[in-house]
C-alpha cells in the first residue's frame, strides 16, 4: 500500500460528493495525495486533511493538466455533470498519457456500453474504450444508482412525505457513495486491481415502493412512493433547475431501470474492501435528520 510521504496520487473530483468521501478515506490510511481543482482559493478548506496538496487545473485546459499530471502514477477520474463530460474526460486520458501515467481508476456507469439507449452510458463507454486505446492500466468503477440521489427529496419527505420517480415496478440495487469510495480507494493504494470492472451494488435490490417502505419504518411517519409519467417527471426535474439534457438523460436512466437492467446485485463492494455495502436501512438511517 501506499503511504504518507509519496503523493504520486491525483484525484479529480475532490470537491463533489464522491470525491470528499474518498479524499477523507485517503487522509484517514496516511495517504499522500494530489487533489485537483479549478480554484486552490475555493477549495482552501480542504488543506485542512493530512496527506492532501491542492494543484490547480481544468479539464477544458491541457495546459494546466498536464501540468496536475507532472509526476502523477495512479489517477482517479470524476468529472462534474456536464454536456461535454465525454470530451472532458478523454482529454484528461490524453493528458495522462502523455505525462505516463500507469493506472486510472475511472468512475463509470452500470451497464456502461457504446450501443446503449441511455446517453450517460454511451458516454462512460466512450472514455473507457479511450482509456483502454491509452495502453495504461485501468480500474473501471461500474456503480449502480446512488442512494444519495434520494437526498434530492429530502424537502419533499420532510415537508410532504413523499418523493416520485418514473419508476414503475423495476427493482433496482442501489449504493451507498461512501462504498464507492472505499472501492475507489483500495484500488487507487493496492495492487492487484488493474484492468479490472467492477459492478458495484448495494446489498439489495429494492422498488420504489419498497425504497418508501423502509423511509416510513425509519422515519416513523408514513412516507408515499408517486410513480409519475415521464412528462411529469421531467417537468418536475426541469423546474428544480435540471438542464434539459441532463433530465432527458435521467429518463432514459429511468426507462433502462423499468426493464429490471439493473436489479442485479453484486458482492463486489465486500470482495475489494472486506466490508458488506451498506444497507438502504443504514443510508436513511445515516441521513435521517435531513429527511425529518
Amino acid at each position: 500500500m501506499l503511504t504518507q510521504g509519496s503523493a504520486t496520487i491525483l484525484i479529480t473530483g475532490a470537491t463533489g460528493n464522491i470525491g470528499k468521501e474518498l479524499i477523507n478515506l485517503l487522509s484517514a490510511k496516511g495517504i499522500s495525495y494530489n487533489a485537483m481543482v479549478r480554484s486552490i482559493e475555493r477549495a482552501k478548506e480542504l488543506e485542512a486533511l493530512p496527506g492532501i496538496t491542492l494543484v490547480q487545473g481544468d479539464f477544458d485546459d491541457e495546459g494546466s493538466m498536464d501540468t496536475a499530471l507532472t509526476g502523477i502514477e495512479r489517477a482517479f477520474l470524476l468529472t462534474n455533470s456536464s454536456e461535454h463530460a465525454e470530451e472532458q474526460q478523454i482529454r484528461f486520458v490524453n493528458a495522462a498519457k502523455r505525462a505516463g501515467v500507469k493506472h486510472i481508476v475511472k468512475l463509470s456507469q452500470w451497464a456502461a456500453d457504446a450501443g446503449s439507449p441511455v446517453r450517460f452510458l454511451r458516454y462512460h463507454a466512450a472514455v473507457e474504450a479511450a482509456i483502454k486505446a491509452s495502453g495504461m492500466t485501468y480500474t473501471f468503477l461500474r456503480p449502480n444508482l446512488f442512494m444519495q440521489g434520494l437526498l434530492g427529496f429530502k424537502d419533499v419527505i420532510r415537508s410532504g412525505h413523499k418523493f416520485f420517480a418514473a419508476a414503475g415496478e423495476a427493482r433496482i440495487s442501489l449504493i451507498d457513495i461512501r462504498d464507492i469510495a472505499a472501492v475507489a480507494a483500495v484500488a487507487l493504494t493496492t495492487d492487484g486491481h488493474e484492468n479490472k470492472i467492477y459492478d458495484l451494488t448495494g446489498p439489495e435490490s429494492f422498488t420504489h415502493q419498497q425504497l418508501a417502505d423502509v423511509f416510513t419504518d425509519v422515519l416513523v411517519h408514513p412516507v408515499h412512493f408517486i410513480n409519475v409519467p415521464e412528462d411529469d417527471m421531467k417537468n418536475a426535474l426541469l423546474g428544480i433547475g435540471f438542464p434539459e439534457w441532463q433530465a432527458d438523460g435521467l429518463l432514459e436512466d429511468y426507462a433502462h431501470y423499468r426493464l429490471n437492467e439493473a436489479a442485479v446485485v453484486t458482492n463486489t463492494v465486500q470482495d475489494v474492501t472486506g466490508k458488506q455495502a451498506r444497507t438502504f436501512r443504514q443510508f436513511v438511517t445515516d441521513y435521517a435528520f435531513l429527511f425529518k
